[in-house]
């Protein structure tokens, strides 16, 4: 998670930056969740995912900060391991409570947004302040590849239970949870060689422009592990509320689960990275700006996502990476889209206005999308009936 600070008011904390403003919602939200008579869950559903977006961006500067006093070595796994802490943590809640819908859907969320929101706003911000924009094509095409293999492997449950739906033997829903299990094995080998490319073999691709901190010093450890702590803490009460009211505020507001997941939930865990992506974008610096958005991406496919995988062993309900089709069309055209743009090494304001569109149709699409029964395709289920009778 990168964070780039903003002018503001210094405080014992740090710099307190306009983002921070939004911190008031998070006694709003314990205010509506336990004083009596004011627990309303559509208002509780909103307040809190606005509390998330600071909260997420301040475990970002601690981490960042813990990581200067580590070493690079270390600060880089520190920043690799800890960037989407707070979409973990949302992650896991909604495990806890049997939303494996919502967790799907925020997976590839985050991974779209990403790409289509975070860079096309970085790219149509930063290209009405500077008419050409370059960056280190390398770096970018690494980056892209690698996400590639990431949604590569997200797709291939998908196509498995189509294809297998279609042959004599039938689906099975074992194989495709084994299969699931092998590849978030795969995902997460591909990440460690990920982290010890970009951070030990070839780190100088990876290293940026300087973010320019006004703040001269990094923080004591102590004072970043205090700081860490705490909003982790509120990150996860805002996350517990968040996710119990998903039910209520999507039955009040009309909308899906899969909606809430893909926009609305990715969005919030998302939020602190995509304002920090535009402010450096607006630095002519597309170097970090898109090294966020990417990197960002690469994380929630290659690590968050077998980490859910294998959690949701624990809370008894076994999650699959079988994702409905449109969700896999929205990553594979996010995905290619990013490629492109990677090609040539400089970008303009219409290539983020055209990824801002393309992201805005994608919504649009889930938005009127009808809800998913989650369940095995019709011409499949008779085979998966039968492989049970003796």
């Amino acid at each position: 998670m990168h964070s780039v600070p903003d002018s503001g008011k210094p405080t014992i904390f740090g710099v307190l930056r306009p983002i921070d403003w939004l911190l008031l919602a998070v006694p709003v939200a314990f205010a509506i969740r336990y004083v009596p008579g004011w627990n309303h869950q559509t208002l509780l559903f909103l307040i809190s995912g606005v509390g998330i977006i600071p909260l997420a961006g301040w475990m970002g500067r601690a981490t960042e900060h813990l990581g200067e006093r580590a070493g690079p070595g270390i600060g880089g796994l520190l920043n690799a391991t800890f960037g989407n802490a707070a979409e973990l943590i949302i992650g896991l809640m909604a495990l806890s409570k049997g939303l494996t819908g919502v967790v799907k859907a925020s997976i590839t969320g985050s991974i779209i947004g990403n790409i289509l929101l975070v860079v096309g706003a970085s790219l149509l911000a930063g290209g009405i302040r500077y008419p050409r924009q370059t960056f280190n094509q390398t770096a970018a095409r690494i980056s892209s590849t690698s996400l590639s293999l990431a949604a590569i492997g997200l797709t291939i449950p998908t196509i498995f239970h189509w294809s297998a739906a279609a042959t004599p033997a039938g689906w099975s829903p074992d194989s495709e949870q084994k299969l699931s299990l092998a590849i978030a094995g795969l995902l997460l080998v591909t990440y460690l060689l990920w982290l010890l490319f970009s951070l030990v073999t070839h780190k100088g691709l990876f290293n940026g422009e300087d973010d320019g901190d006004p703040e001269n010093d990094a923080w004591s450890i102590g004072r970043s592990t205090l700081i860490l702590a705490g909003a982790t803490i509120l990150v996860a009460f805002m996350s517990e509320f968040l996710v119990g009211s998903i039910e209520a505020a999507r039955h009040a507001l009309g909308l899906s689960e899969v909606f809430v997941g893909v926009i609305v939930v990715a969005t919030v865990g998302n939020a602190a990275e995509h304002s920090t992506a535009v402010v450096v974008a607006l630095k002519n610096k597309m170097d970090l700006s898109l090294g966020i958005a990417t990197g960002s991406s690469i994380q929630i496919a290659l690590f968050v996502t077998p980490v859910l995988l294998f959690a949701s062993y624990f809370f008894g309900q076994p999650m699959n990476l079988e994702f409905s089709l449109p969700e896999v069309v929205a990553v594979g055209v996010a995905v290619a889209i990013l490629v492109q743009i990677c090609g040539d090494g400089e970008c303009n304001w219409l290539e983020g206005a055209q990824l801002l569109s393309v992201y805005l149709i994608i919504a649009v699409l889930f938005y009127f999308l009808p809800e998913s029964t989650q369940e095995p395709m019709p011409n499949s289920a008779p085979k998966v009936l039968n492989e049970a009778k003796p």
